[in-house]
């Protein structure tokens, strides 16, 4: 199947062409870039903390890339023991799928939304008494279990609700915090690159997302449900708050990709429309 723009919703070029530059600026606060002329791949800047994509050169004006374009960055990704990821959008680059195809990766589609500068976001209030969304501050005691809890939420893919809760909320966050991808996430806060939101019932945070900033435009990424605590309208909750942070704070387009057009539909109840087609291109499997 190949990416699909939605008829009454063709991407306009300039808000297309805001975004490719939000992806190419986004890794730049902990990433280091390497020019592969075509492509980009951005390597992360510690041992610590995520690990990044390749993608389109940004303002590259040569020839596309090809196959061998791909592969060369494959063999840096491997010598790097990085993950052999690539992401773009389909509008914008139509002609790498091909080339990344035909180099053996595998390309997942993700419908891609968007709430630009005209559009109007829609408020999400919770009801329940005991359940508060609030953005967390870089020192809030919440702020781990609000790292943890998306981590155990894509353990358990759907909207479905599921079994896991309290007990796989607590092993996740005792991992991340040993680890340091709490504190790295707190210090993202303090710098003003991420914002954290969480929705939170007698102390414990049951769903949690982000947007990173980049001047006038944002993504919201991670926002997860504990399976337990799913359908209860948290993660349109949560990302409403984010939305109205971001708004609040000088950012005029937030954007994001959902994992299929189930989740899609949760966020066009935020406010969001379809807009474009994220790829998401990976090795079709572990290496031997």
């Amino acid at each position: 199947m190949h990416a699909v723009t939605p008829a009454d919703q063709a991407p306009d070029r300039p808000l297309l062409d805001e975004i490719e530059r939000y992806y190419d600026a986004a890794p730049r606060s902990s990433a280091r870039a390497e020019d592969f002329g075509p492509l980009t791949l951005f390597v992360r800047a510690a041992d610590t903390g995520w690990h990044y994509y390749a993608r389109p050169t940004l303002g590259h004006d040569g020839p596309a890339a090809t196959a061998e374009d791909v592969r060369r960055v494959l063999e840096r990704q491997r010598e790097l023991g990085a993950p052999e990821a690539f992401e773009w959008v389909a509008e914008r680059n139509p002609a790498l799928r091909a080339a990344v195809e035909a180099a053996g990766l595998t390309v997942h589609e993700h419908p891609l939304l968007v709430l630009g500068p005209q559009d109007e976001s829609v408020a999400a209030p919770i009801t329940a008494e005991r359940t508060e969304v609030r953005v967390l501050a870089a020192d809030a005691p919440e702020l781990a279990q609000a790292v943890a809890v998306p981590h155990v939420a894509f353990g358990a893919p759907g909207t479905a609700i599921g079994a896991a809760g309290a007990d796989e909320l607590a092993a996740s966050t005792a991992t991340l915090t040993a680890d340091g991808g709490v504190a790295r996430i707190a210090q993202r806060i303090s710098d003003g690159v991420t914002v954290q939101a969480a929705a939170l019932e007698d102390g414990t945070v049951l769903c949690s997302g982000q947007y990173n900033p980049v001047g006038p435009v944002g993504e919201v990424v991670g926002v997860g449900t504990l399976p337990s605590a799913r359908r209860r309208g948290l993660g349109l909750a949560v990302t409403a708050a984010l939305v109205a942070h971001a708004r609040a704070n000088g950012v005029r387009t937030v954007f994001l990709s959902a994992s299929d057009e189930d989740v899609a539909r949760i966020y066009r109840r935020a406010g969001f429309r379809p807009f474009a087609t994220a790829l998401i291109a990976e090795a079709a499997s572990p290496r031997a």
